[in-house]
């Protein structure tokens, strides 16, 4: 392919704020840290360690990620609540369906989506083909529950027919964002819920996650671990049972981890000021200029227009990758890489001659 074409410079907005030191091209498997949410957190610690006023975390990095998330999916806030993992928020989810119900998924769906379901042992489970889910949707599904973007291969379901045929049959509706939130817009209000783990392409660190519920899902769910954050009115309801839950979906919070969210709150920013349409925009061109090369190698890649690529059979690659600098993910047997806003063409051109 021509190299000296200009596709997908380093975005101007990431000057600044991250400096890899390696060709990354792992966002599927963990964000890079922009430097600002480096500051916040080692801002946090330091009080921490030295006692100071304040040390213990700050609330309002917790509205402000809440708030910050729900302006990045359209909903309002009321509809969102923060968490530490993805697997809490689906078993939330798990737990309120009735005995018996039927939950669909892909087939090779993610572990978090599935096993909080499967572990009752008290509900029906059913797979298909990513590509037919849709036409599997069916009168005795109380769920389908599903990622937006597949971990192993980056492949991208079709979400409209997904939601069109859950509705025809009256079933409820579960994404999982985490490979997508950053780069692929999401309009969580046309789900029954959502959750995303944010320390992917949101950049944000470990230990922040979010859920949403439309205020209708919202009346289904026992809000199961409800703790001092879950009142009404904060800081009134310290101890004894709490008398009056959060009317908005701050019922259905985990317990923050503060350190995680005075960085989540920075990440989200930095995210809120680029925009995902300008993300999506150049992590696409990256990924198609990849996917080309590959091509060119005799080594396509799984078809799909998305910010996630994965190349079949190359899986036993990425430990030499990595020796030469370079860092990628083994998946089901392929190799997988994943770009954003910290990635260059000259990135991509590296980990194409490595492969060469």
């Amino acid at each position: 392919m021509d190299r000296t074409q200009s596709a997908g410079d380093l975005h101007p907005s990431a000057a600044g704020e991250f400096a890899p030191a390696s060709t990354y091209l792992n966002t599927s498997l963990c964000g890079l840290l922009p430097h600002r949410s480096v500051r916040a957190i080692t801002r946090l610690a330091q009080e921490l360690a030295e006692g100071r006023t304040g040390g213990s975390g700050d609330w309002d990095a917790v509205e402000d990620s809440r708030a910050s998330f729900a302006r990045l999916t359209g909903v309002d806030a009321a509809r969102v609540a923060v968490g530490g993992s993805v697997s809490v928020h689906v078993g939330l989810i798990a737990a309120s369906m009735p005995p018996g119900a039927e939950i669909l998924f892909p087939e090779d769906e993610y572990a978090s989506v599935i096993t909080p379901f499967t572990v009752r042992g008290d509900l029906r489970t059913r797979f298909a083909p990513l590509e037919k889910l849709a036409d599997a949707v069916g009168p005795e599904t109380a769920l389908v529950a599903l990622s937006s973007v597949q971990s192993s291969d980056g492949r991208i379901a079709d979400l409209a027919a997904v939601r069109a045929a859950a509705a025809a049959h009256g079933a409820r509706t579960l994404l999982d964002a985490s490979q997508s939130a950053g780069w692929l817009p999401l309009r969580a209000g046309e789900w029954d819920y959502t959750v995303t783990g944010a320390f992917k392409f949101l950049l944000c660190p470990r230990g922040v996650s979010f859920l949403t519920v439309t205020e209708d899902a919202q009346r289904e769910l026992v809000p199961l671990h409800a703790g001092t954050f879950a009142a009404e009115h904060l800081w009134e309801t310290t101890y004894g049972p709490i008398t009056e839950l959060a009317h908005s979906a701050r019922r259905f919070d985990a317990p923050p981890s503060f350190l995680s969210y005075h960085g989540g709150r920075r990440s989200l920013a930095l995210v809120e000021e680029m925009g995902v349409d300008a993300l999506g925009g150049h992590a696409l061109a990256l990924a198609r200029r990849f996917r080309a090369g590959l091509t060119e190698l005799g080594r396509p890649a799984v078809e799909a227009d998305s910010a996630v690529v994965a190349v079949p059979g190359l899986g036993d690659r990425a430990g030499a990758l990595a020796a030469a600098g370079v860092a990628v993910s083994a998946r089901a047997g392929g190799l997988r890489a994943a770009f954003h806003l910290y990635n260059t063409a000259a990135d991509v051109d590296r980990t194409l001659d490595l492969l060469a």
